[in-house]
């Protein structure tokens, strides 16, 4: 079906803060560039047409449920799942994007704390699967502020849209079952317009999409590029810890903007370093314009190899978590040098708020170190299902304003300069020996030195002391490093207390959750399980 075949929403008259402005986007885009690429699949070209012919299919089977509750559709990396999320928004059904590796427990229970009824398949042809039969849905509407309960098609955006939950993102689940979170159509708008002008994103714009579809990532490398003309390279998740593969994908679609955990860099430089060492030069990506990391520390010896890596790069560092979505940039002006020590946080987004807290509940004003409570325009209004009563989502402890602060959990330090450096999490503070230590703190010190490509600090339960500190180590390929040469690292630069008691080092990468963070719990489970 052609685009011109294709009846588009007549959105004429409506305010710009009332329009969901990720499909407007795509939609015109579709129609007056239906020959350009959309997305780039498994090395395949699918065009803004076919894209739209697909939503076109999507939404007509979105169309026929009954109801306005959530709609579940599993983040499977395909075009299909993309075009069936847009149908999804276009029609005004909220879309719970889970995990693609969850198990069927954990989905169900996300399932149900949503009220999904109705789970799509992006290739079957039926309705989909319904959940009606074992579970009601009717409790939808009000988990969603009846938000949800009527579904107005084609209809223009009503003043109640900005609220309208439309994303159902998820946290990780690194700590349990993953918490869901809902995204309103204006705070999915807002963002596509910061990221579109901050990259200068436009039509044509390549950009690399390496997260899962179901992480807050995406929206800026698929639906902000999406929204914006450009072009989305997907990652096959199947190839995602490839390095000479990434680097070929990213070479060969002539990628601008890469976005990604610093794993993703890691994976690059690596695979660079071994292309440059078989053909006697130096392989580089030269067309990326913008690379973003985020979701984990840049350990300093892999920041310091980037400008070789990305010789015409602009370097960002992106503070966010799922909740609140980008809230800090700091642009990288010499990362040679600022690989010496702990990058800042950067500048707050347009429109975010963040404040320090101490532990007495302080407002902190000048120098010193409290949790980071952070008010973005591109927030959830809470957590949906079990995580809606969690306690972080919270008014100014002063009363100064008000704005909803996220407590980010984050332990952040604010230099007499004004600049913020992350020090570590609130929950990753940890007794040894009586004496309370960081664990992130080591591992940034592990992460500086030149042998170490990946790094994580477990406190492993220990029937005499208490808590021991181990950490497992990966060294960098061809490295000759040691336990001895790592402890005198270690003991020049931490005190006694923080030096684990065990160091593992081994040559294969370490265990990744589907977000691209060190999955702890698999470390735990697979190097200490004697001593827990």
């Amino acid at each position: 079906m052609g685009a011109s075949t294709v009846t588009l929403p007549d959105v004429v008259g409506v305010p710009p803060a009332l329009r969901h402005v990720l499909t407007d986007g795509f939609l015109a885009h579709a129609r007056r560039r239906p020959w350009a690429t959309a997305l780039v699949h498994k090395d395949s070209e699918i065009t803004y047409g076919a894209l739209l012919h697909l939503v076109t299919r999507q939404r007509a089977r979105v169309a026929r449920l009954p109801g306005g509750e959530p709609v579940g559709v599993p983040a499977v990396k395909r075009p299909e799942t993309i075009a069936l999320v847009l149908a999804c928004l276009l029609e005004r059904r909220p879309v719970l994007l889970p995990s693609a590796t969850l198990g069927q427990t954990a989905l169900e229970r996300l399932y149900a704390q949503a009220g999904v009824r109705h789970v799509l398949d992006p290739d079957g042809g039926s309705a989909g699967t319904d959940l009606s039969a074992d579970r009601p849905g009717d409790r939808a509407a009000d988990r969603l502020g009846d938000q949800t309960a009527d579904r107005p098609g084609d209809r223009p955006a009503g003043p109640d849209d900005g609220d309208r939950p439309a994303l159902l993102l998820t946290t990780s689940g690194s700590t349990g079952l993953p918490k869901i979170v809902p995204l309103g159509a204006e705070a999915v708008g807002s963002f596509v317009r910061w990221a579109a002008k901050t990259f200068a994103m436009d039509a044509g714009t390549r950009v690399l999409n390496y997260a899962p579809l179901n992480f807050d990532l995406c929206l800026l490398d698929v639906w902000a590029t999406l929204a914006s003309g450009g072009q989305v390279v997907l990652v096959d998740p199947d190839h995602a810890l490839n390095g000479p593969r990434l680097l070929d994908l990213i070479d060969r679609h002539r990628v601008q903007i890469v976005q990604g955990v610093p794993m993703l860099f890691q994976l690059l430089a690596d695979a660079a370093r071994e292309t440059g060492a078989a053909r006697e030069t130096g392989a580089v990506l030269p067309r990326v314009r913008d690379a973003l990391f985020t979701g984990d520390v840049m350990p300093g010896p892999l920041l310091a190899r980037l400008p070789e890596l990305l010789p015409g790069a602009r370097l960002h560092h992106v503070y966010g978590c799922t909740e609140t979505n980008d809230s800090f940039v700091h642009t990288v002006a010499d990362a040679r040098a600022a690989a010496g020590g702990p990058l800042p946080l950067g500048r707050p987004l347009p429109g975010v708020s963040a404040l320090l807290v101490t532990a007495d509940g302080a407002v902190l004003e000048g120098p010193g170190s409290g949790e980071l409570l952070v008010s973005t325009p591109f927030q959830t209004r809470g957590y949906l299902g079990a995580g809606a009563g969690a306690s972080v989502f919270v008014p100014h402890p002063a009363g100064d304003d008000s704005r909803r602060y996220f407590r980010s959990g984050d332990l952040v330090r604010r230099r007499p300069d004004g600049s913020l450096v992350l020090e570590g999490r609130s929950d990753h503070q940890v007794k040894v020996r009586g004496v309370r230590v960081n664990t992130q703190e080591v591992e940034h010190v592990l992460l500086d030195h030149d042998e170490v490509a990946e790094a994580a600090v477990l406190p492993v339960p220990d029937p005499l002391v208490g808590r021991l500190l181990h950490a497992v180590v990966r060294r960098s390929p061809g490295s000759a490093l040691n336990s001895l040469r790592l402890r005198g690292h270690l003991a020049r630069r931490l005190p006694r207390a923080a030096i684990p008691s065990g160091l593992r080092i081994v040559d294969d990468p370490l265990p990744r959750t589907p977000t691209g963070k060190i999955d702890r719990q698999h470390l735990l489970s697979a190097h200490f399980s004697e001593e827990s």
